[in-house]
C-alpha cells in the first residue's frame, strides 16, 4: 500500500513538471563571503528549472532588509491572462558564518525551503540552488538571475557549467520572456 502512494505522489509531482533526480541532494559549495548587503535589491529571471509555483514571464525577485539579519522577498511574474501574480516571504542564514545558505519561507506554517547563492559577482549574475531531499530521490530548484533582462551568452554558459558539474539537468533549464514587449505592464 505504501508504494503504491508513494508511486502515485511521485507520478503527480513528476506531472507537474518538478525535477525529481535519484539519490540524495549533492554537496556544494556557496558563495564565500557573501555580502547580503550587496545582494539586496532586484533580480530578473533568466533561466530556472521547471517548479510548481513560477508558472508566468518576467519574473522578478526583489530583496530588501527587512530586520537585522531578515531578508525580505517579493517575488512577482506575469502570469499568461496578463495578470501580476506577487507573494512576499523572508529569507534568513540558518548559520550566520555560512551567510550564503539562507533559508526562505512564504507561508507562516510551511516550513523553510532552501535558497543557497552558489556564485554572484552582486552586479550582474546570481545563480541559487535549492534542493529537497526525499531519501532515495530529491527535488532540485536551480534560478540563473540576472540584475538586467538579459545575461551575456557567456555568462550563462558558466553558470550553466557550474550547475552541470553538480549533476543538476541543465537541459531542463526553461528561459524566462524578460522582452519589454512581453514585460511592459510589469514596470507600470
Amino acid at each position: 500500500m505504501i508504494q503504491v502512494i508513494s508511486l502515485t505522489l511521485l507520478s503527480v509531482l513528476a506531472a507537474s513538471a518538478q525535477v525529481i533526480m535519484p539519490g540524495r541532494c549533492p554537496q556544494t559549495g556557496v558563495q564565500e563571503d557573501f555580502d547580503t548587503a550587496r545582494y539586496l535589491g532586484k533580480w530578473f529571471d533568466i533561466q530556472r528549472l521547471p517548479n510548481t509555483f513560477q508558472k508566468g514571464e518576467c519574473c522578478t525577485a526583489t530583496y530588501s532588509l527587512q530586520s537585522p539579519g531578515v531578508v525580505g522577498v517579493l517575488n512577482s511574474e506575469l502570469l499568461s491572462d496578463g495578470t501580476i501574480s506577487s507573494i512576499n516571504g523572508s529569507a534568513t542564514a540558518k548559520d550566520p558564518s555560512e551567510p550564503a545558505k539562507l533559508q526562505v519561507s512564504f507561508f507562516e506554517y510551511a516550513p523553510p525551503a532552501p535558497y543557497w547563492v552558489l556564485s554572484t559577482d552582486y552586479e550582474n549574475y546570481s545563480l541559487v540552488y535549492s534542493c529537497t531531499d526525499l531519501g532515495v530521490l530529491h527535488f532540485d530548484f536551480a534560478w540563473i538571475l540576472s540584475r538586467e533582462p538579459t545575461l551575456s551568452e557567456e555568462t550563462l554558459g558558466e553558470l550553466q557549467g557550474i550547475l552541470s558539474s553538480m549533476g543538476v539537468s541543465v537541459h531542463k533549464l526553461l528561459t524566462t520572456d524578460q522582452s519589454e514587449a512581453t514585460c511592459s505592464s510589469m514596470s507600470l
